[in-house]
C-alpha cells in the first residue's frame, strides 16, 4: 500500500512492517503507539525504522494514519502515575498553616 510520510511516498505492507520491527526493542511507550505483534511501539520509533527518516521529519499523526491503513491498532499510551512524595521522614512543612 502506498503511504506518504513526510511528503515521501513509501510502498509498505503489514508483513513488511512486522518483519522490520521483529528484532527491534520497543522504546518506552509515550504518546501515540502501535501494537505490532505482541509489542507496543511508539509510532515515531516505527516510522524511523520503516522509513529511515529522522523522527523530526514526520508527525505521529502521519504514522498513525499509515499504520491504521495497513491494519495495525494504534492507541495512546497510558500515562504513568507520578511518584507520590515520601512523607515518612518528617518532610511535612508546618509553616503553611
Amino acid at each position: 500500500m502506498r503511504c506518504v510520510i513526510a511528503r515521501f511516498p513509501f510502498d509498505l505492507s503489514k508483513s513488511e512492517v512486522e518483519r522490520s520491527m521483529a528484532n527491534v526493542r520497543p522504546e518506552p511507550a509515550t504518546g501515540a503507539c502501535a501494537v505490532i505483534g505482541d509489542r507496543i511501539y511508539p509510532v515515531k520509533q516505527v516510522g524511523t525504522v520503516i522509513t529511515g527518516q529522522d523522527p523530526r521529519d514526520f508527525t505521529a499523526a502521519e504514522m498513525v494514519r499509515a499504520l491504521v491503513r495497513l491494519g495495525f491498532t494504534c492507541q495512546t499510551a497510558p500515562q504513568q502515575p507520578a511518584p507520590s512524595p515520601d512523607l515518612s521522614y518528617g518532610s511535612v512543612d508546618r509553616s503553611l498553616g
